[in-house]
C-alpha cells in the first residue's frame, strides 16, 4: 500500500533563494511549512507570489531561481508577501497601474 506524499503549498525553486513561490493562493492565517518550522500567514498571497524564506531587511537582495531579482525596500519577515510593495528590481523600473486602471506608471517618476 502506498501512501501520498503530501505536497507543500510553497515552492522552493533554488538551494540558495531566500524565497518561496506560492504553489496555490494562500490566506491569511494559513499555516505553512517553511525550512521544517510552521509559519502562520499575516496576509493574503496570490498563486506565483513570493514568500520570504527567512526575515529580510531594507537592501537584502532577493534571490529567486539562484539570481538576483531586487532589493528588499521595507522589512519583511518570515513567510510575507513579497511583491512590489516591498521589492524594488535592480535591473528594470517597478510599474503600477495608472488610477484610471489601464495606463502603466514608473513609481520612481515625478507626477
Amino acid at each position: 500500500m502506498s501512501h501520498a506524499t503530501p505536497v507543500s503549498s510553497l515552492l522552493l525553486m533554488s538551494p540558495e533563494d531566500n524565497c518561496m513561490i506560492a504553489r496555490t493562493a494562500l490566506a491569511q492565517g494559513d499555516i505553512v511549512t517553511i525550512d521544517g518550522v510552521p509559519v502562520t500567514l499575516t496576509q493574503n498571497i496570490l498563486i506565483g507570489h513570493k514568500v520570504a524564506r527567512r526575515a529580510l531587511a531594507v537592501g537584502d537582495k532577493v534571490l529567486r531561481y539562484g539570481a538576483l531579482i531586487g532589493s528588499i525596500t521595507a522589512p519583511v519577515a518570515i513567510g510575507e508577501h513579497i511583491h512590489t510593495h516591498n521589492l524594488e528590481s535592480d535591473y528594470i523600473p517597478t510599474f503600477t497601474l495608472g488610477q484610471d486602471g489601464h495606463h502603466f506608471l514608473d513609481k520612481d517618476a515625478k507626477q
